[in-house]
């Protein structure tokens, strides 16, 4: 019997490079558990994502084998599945893989029973190796059924404890003085960070080097909300601007093109994991345009120029929304496309200003990556800028012609409300209405295609909501993981991070109406991911269920959820004066001490919200016409001069105080004189407006 293609309507790109392998795929799926069952054998998860390296390389090595691909279609049930598409799958079985290895990573590998229970775990393995492993677990199955089954139900109820006890470990009492008690987290926060902090390149640990994005902003905002400091006490600005500027200057930060690679190999930040990430991109421009807000540093406000312009030349989709990635291989090599050698720089800039590229960007005859080629840098920025500028154009004019990177084009809701809130803010602050405009269209992408019944579809490709084409219910281990529409169910960070993308849309263009969604939204995120103690659960109760529920509030290389829900919530409430969201928001910080003591690292989403709490936030209603320069000037200043966390609302200085629409923050104030005027408040209480640029920097820096 042939290999049935069942990967061919899928939406995942990832999906869709295996659709024609000669492996038997299944879409995750009630119908692939139940023929593992049908068959009595056992399924073979297969996770990746289509920048994955190594998931290229096992591709090639086992899944297009023949004979590889027949030991697995003989003794397995195979079923490959997008971890950007399916996170929620990707959480319990990495939590399973890590718990049974000690590591993880991806291709992830997991072999389990018809009831999803998991037996073998592991990442990547090389043919040979691999096709045993298929014949050694089918032995078992046949010869050691009970044992082997017997232990599959202890690790996924063992996992199932755990993941609850976990969270109730690191929950506190929300009651208390919850500003003392956000005062000495984030304190004690930045000290662990100083502990960590690489003094010579850069950011914190060792290698392999991740840009520490959410700590980044939480550093920034420390900085700015406590100003000067003694010296004896870390200096959180010194920590985030040497981080920034050691990436900036590295190789992780594509010098030619703009945009940062997903990490760094090395300490040093020389060599770059090619792949390039939306996510890391969104999240890296905002930190670099607050970098350049508090310190006017000219190289923060390039790269955050340079990679909002990189995200809309090299990921924007013909909808209107930002792919996902771009992959680390092209001509089936790592990192071909961007590096070079001495030898390319003369052939195409000729001997001198060969000779010059190669001095600036560190490119060597011994090369600093693999045969000879160097991963270009700019540790020092050259006297003649009018020369650089001409060399890089030149350099970047004649990479086009090299065979490019594949692109991951499917639409994540979350990381597009990342780039949403990041393209918006940058817009505004660096005179780019181009920028504004795209986040609009990705804001209006989401609403139309991935809003359905009320509820978010994670992923869409082509403007077509995402999900396998495969029919499926919701029964223990299978399912299309859909809860109130079609397609791929979002998970908390996407209801957050849209949420968020939405209300700072709606304060740079002065929009309600995604005020009005993001509310929408955040009421899903309460009552169908709220786990009743004032925690989160990553899926909706309505969900799939899995072996267990995931609830990691810990971030990784994404804001976690329950991290991005609360600053979302913060925000929603200083923006209507709901009481009940800012008491969500600070429920949810609960788990904000227990993470930020252990692993400062994977608490600076959190760590940000709660500087944005200690900061107030502060509430900014700007009115006037829109058309009027000095009512522009107000709205730049206003997120210029912004406090940590602070919210931005603009309108035209109409909205009744009793108005049932609009933004709630700017009924009942109207213009100053005729003039048009920025009202300064916190919970509500406002200062007394002021009309000028200089009067509303001045009021933003008193103590609040």
């Amino acid at each position: 019997m042939g290999v049935v293609n069942r990967l061919r309507n899928s939406t995942s790109p990832y999906l869709l490079q295996h659709a024609d392998n000669p492996v038997d795929w299944w879409p995750w799926s009630d119908e692939a558990f139940a023929e593992a069952a049908r068959r009595d054998v056992p399924v073979m998860l297969s996770v990746g994502y289509a920048a994955c390296h190594w998931c290229h390389v096992m591709a090639h090595e086992s899944f297009e084998d023949p004979e590889t691909a027949a030991v697995l279609n003989a003794h397995v049930v195979a079923i490959k599945v997008d971890r950007e598409e399916r996170p929620d799958v990707d959480a319990v079985y990495m939590t399973a893989t890590q718990a049974m290895t000690g590591s993880g990573g991806w291709p992830m590998t997991v072999f389990m029973t018809p009831a999803g229970e998991p037996f073998f775990c592991g990442t990547y393995f090389p043919r040979d190796r691999f096709r045993d492993l298929v014949l050694n677990v089918s032995r078992a199955w046949e010869g050691q059924r009970g044992d082997l089954t017997d232990r599959a139900k202890q690790i996924a109820a063992a996992l199932a404890e755990n993941a609850a006890a976990t969270t109730q470990a690191l929950r506190r009492p929300g009651g208390g003085d919850r500003e003392q008690r956000f005062d000495e987290v984030t304190e004690a926060a930045v000290t662990a960070l100083e502990n960590i902090y690489d003094d010579q390149t850069g950011g914190f640990g060792s290698a392999p080097k991740f840009p520490p994005s959410m700590v980044l902003e939480f550093l920034l905002r420390h900085h700015q909300r406590t100003g000067t400091v003694p010296a004896e006490v870390p200096d959180a600005l010194r920590l985030a601007e040497g981080t920034c500027e050691a990436m900036a200057r590295g190789g992780i930060y594509d010098q030619l093109g703009g945009g940062f690679a997903r990490y760094s190999v090395d300490a040093r930040w020389v060599v770059p994991h090619f792949e390039k990430m939306l996510y890391d991109n969104a999240l890296l421009a905002r930190v670099y345009l607050n970098l350049w807000r508090l310190t006017g540093s000219e190289l923060a406000r390039r790269v955050a120029q340079q990679t909002c312009d990189w995200m809309l030349r090299e990921l924007r989709t013909g909808e209107g929304g930002f792919a996902a990635s771009l992959d680390a291989d092209s001509e089936g090599e790592e990192g071909k496309f961007y590096v070079w050698r001495p030898a390319e720089l003369a052939a195409v800039l000729g001997p001198q200003d060969g000779e010059f590229a190669a001095e600036v960007f560190g490119v060597t005859a011994a090369g600093t990556f693999e045969r000879g080629a160097s991963v270009l840098q700019r540790h020092t920025d050259p006297q003649d800028a009018a020369r650089l500028a001409r060399v890089s154009d030149a350099l970047l004019a004649a990479r086009a012609h090299r065979v490019r990177p594949a692109r991951d084009d499917k639409v994540v809701a979350a990381w597009n409300g990342l780039a949403i809130s990041a393209l918006a803010e940058c817009g505004l602050l660096l005179g780019r209405p181009d920028f504004i405009a795209a986040a609009r269209d990705a804001a209006e992408l989401l609403a139309a295609v991935h809003l359905a019944n009320g509820r978010l579809i994670r992923t869409s490709r082509d403007g077509t909501a995402g999900g396998t084409g495969t029919a499926g219910g919701s029964g223990t281990a299978g399912g299309t993981g859909t809860a109130g529409g079609t397609g791929t169910a979002g998970v908390l960070e996407d209801y957050a991070c849209v949420a968020e993308g939405f209300l700072t849309l709606s304060g740079v263009t002065g929009e309600a109406r995604w005020l009005t969604l993001a509310g929408d939204l955040l009421e899903v995120a309460l009552g169908a991911f709220g786990d009743g103690e004032g925690g989160f659960y990553d899926t909706a109760a309505d969900g799939e269920p899995l072996i267990f529920r995931p609830a990691d509030p810990a971030d990784n290389a994404t804001p976690s959820g329950t991290f991005a829900v609360a600053g979302a919530l913060l925000r929603y409430s200083a923006l209507t004066g709901s009481a009940r969201h800012r008491e969500a928001a600070a429920a949810a910080l609960g788990v904000l001490p227990g993470i930020a003591a252990r692993y400062p690292r994977a608490a600076g989403a959190g760590l940000a919200v709660a500087e944005a709490w200690l900061a107030g936030p502060a509430e900014i209603a700007v009115v006037g016409s829109p058309e009027d320069e000095r009512t522009q000037a107000l709205h730049q200043t206003a997120l210029h001069a912004a406090t940590p966390g602070a919210v931005l609302a603009l309108g035209d200085g109409t909205q009744a105080a009793d108005a049932p629409e609009g933004v709630p923050l700017l009924a009942g104030r109207g213009l100053v004189d005729g003039a048009p005027a920025a009202y300064v408040c916190r919970q509500f209480t406002c200062l007394a407006p002021v009309t000028t640029p200089e009067q509303l920097s001045q009021t933003l820096a008193r103590p609040s």
